[in-house]
């Protein structure tokens, strides 16, 4: 943790950087915004009077939440506040932070500001990995504006800060940037003096597979740079930075998927949302980048079976044997063979005929419950098996169905309440096309069973 109160921060001290130049900065911290206007990309939080400005130019005390994927430029953010106004600056990871860090740091606002001192600004990065004590332990000292915060998370702060921190800020979205952003960033890291200063070229090609392998992320399109510019000092003829070179520097390009965070989520809603749409392509395709990104196949393997009785459903009753194969074949081969097995699933699901006609049904059946239709169940079918069931009238006119030819016999079976409701409506898809004309023909011999009369029960 470190503070800034309108000097700069002691020399290499700090979590963002923000003290004395050493010069051997890297090269994405060596080109961060000098000024506000020179963030790339978030032009929608830049208007004259936006709360960004309101928070960069200290004109209003405002708590706020900065949200946004990594290299969008949330510690950029961090390190113009930390460097404007006379406010005290102080700030703290929630990666080695707890709650003693955090309420040493607001009774320390607090004595400043009661002794004349300036407002002090609380940067908490990655503020989602705080428990909901840690959280909960800023309310108030929010709430009294004895602290003004100023948060960063790469998550959804509606799933991962809690509802009463998030009502006492405002909420930043910062947007992924894209190709152009992306490209002007290099390009200015290229011929900037605090960046390669013209010291090598950069080839069309080379700067078209940076800005594609960052996939939206300056920080890491910046330190590729870098890498590459490294690689070529002092190369014979000039240094120029060819796509081999950048291959050479970044070896792989790391897959955007944060299994806690909202990637996560995100590609998990994709996947199961290309299979719901029969692209078997397009699931395959967020399998791969679950599975590269090494997410829980034991996650997959479970989305996999709820889609199978939930999605598909009868339309395909075989799809279900062959989820939960799957998932029996990942907790006994695991990875990486289990992939297949995985993919398998995956490709039976995408391409198999779809009904929710199965979750449509409970869900309407559950409802029918928790709105109190819930009748007393049939004599006829009561439990007859103990001593004096039988004066009772339980299970007499009970009548067994393997004894009609047919196998099914007219008889009452759900409560008066809900009798003669349709919750299982099968589809005209797949395997249900059958099965409908079936249920058509049961339905009716069923429900020719006299009505009872009242009393009965």
């Amino acid at each position: 943790m470190f503070e800034i109160a309108g000097s700069p921060e002691p020399q290499g001290s700090g979590i963002l950087g923000t003290g004395a130049a050493t010069g051997d900065e890297p090269l994405a911290v060596r080109m961060r915004p000098r000024a506000l206007d020179e963030l790339v990309g978030q032009d929608h939080l830049l208007g004259p009077g936006s709360p960004l400005r309101q928070v960069v130019e200290g004109r209003q005390p405002l708590s706020v939440i900065l949200w946004g994927p990594p290299g969008s430029g949330k510690t950029t953010i961090a390190h113009l506040v930390a460097q404007s106004g006379d406010r005290r600056f102080r700030a703290m990871s929630a990666l080695n932070s707890g709650v003693k860090d955090v309420r040493a740091a607001i009774d320390e606002a607090r004595r400043v500001r009661r002794t004349g001192g300036p407002q002090t600004i609380l940067f908490i990065d990655e503020v989602h990995r705080f428990t909901k004590t840690q959280q909960d332990s800023l309310l108030g000292a929010v709430e009294d504006r004895t602290i003004t915060l100023l948060a960063a998370t790469t998550e959804n702060p509606y799933f991962s800060v809690v509802a009463p921190l998030v009502s006492r800020c405002v909420l930043l979205t910062l947007r992924e940037l894209d190709a152009t952003d992306v490209g002007e960033l290099v390009d200015r890291a290229v011929a900037d003096e605090r960046g390669l200063g013209g010291s090598a070229t950069l080839t069309d090609e080379a700067r078209e597979h940076l800005v594609r392998t960052a996939a939206g992320d300056a920080r890491k399109a910046l330190t590729a740079l870098e890498a590459a510019a490294l690689t070529v000092q002092g190369t014979e003829g000039g240094p120029e930075i060819t796509v081999a070179v950048v291959e050479a520097a970044i070896d792989t390009a790391a897959v955007r998927y944060d299994r806690d965070g909202d990637g996560h989520y995100d590609v998990a809603s994709a996947f199961i949302k290309s299979l719901r749409g029969s692209d078997v392509d397009a699931a395959m395709h967020y399998l791969a980048r679950m599975v590269v990104a090494g997410e829980d196949p034991r996650f997959i393997a479970r989305r996999l079976v709820v889609f199978a009785s939930e999605d598909v459903g009868m339309a395909d009753p075989t799809a279900l044997q062959t989820a939960t194969a799957a998932a029996t074949a990942v907790e006994r081969i695991g990875m990486p063979e289990a992939r297949i097995n995985l993919a398998q699933a995956v490709a039976h699901l995408a391409t198999a005929p779809k009904s929710n006609a199965v979750i449509t049904a409970i869900d309407e059946a559950i409802g029918d419950v928790r709105q109190g239709r819930v009748g007393p169940v049939p004599p006829d079918l009561r439990d007859a098996h103990y001593k004096g069931a039988g004066s009772l009238g339980h299970g007499a006119a009970y009548v067994y169905p393997h004894d009609d030819p047919r196998g099914v016999v007219p008889q009452r079976y759900a409560p008066d309440v809900v009798a003669g409701r349709d919750y299982y409506r099968p589809t005209r898809h797949g395997r249900e096309a059958e099965i409908a004309d079936r249920l058509e023909k049961l339905r009716r011999i069923v429900r020719q069973a006299p009505d009872r009369k009242p009393g009965d029960d």
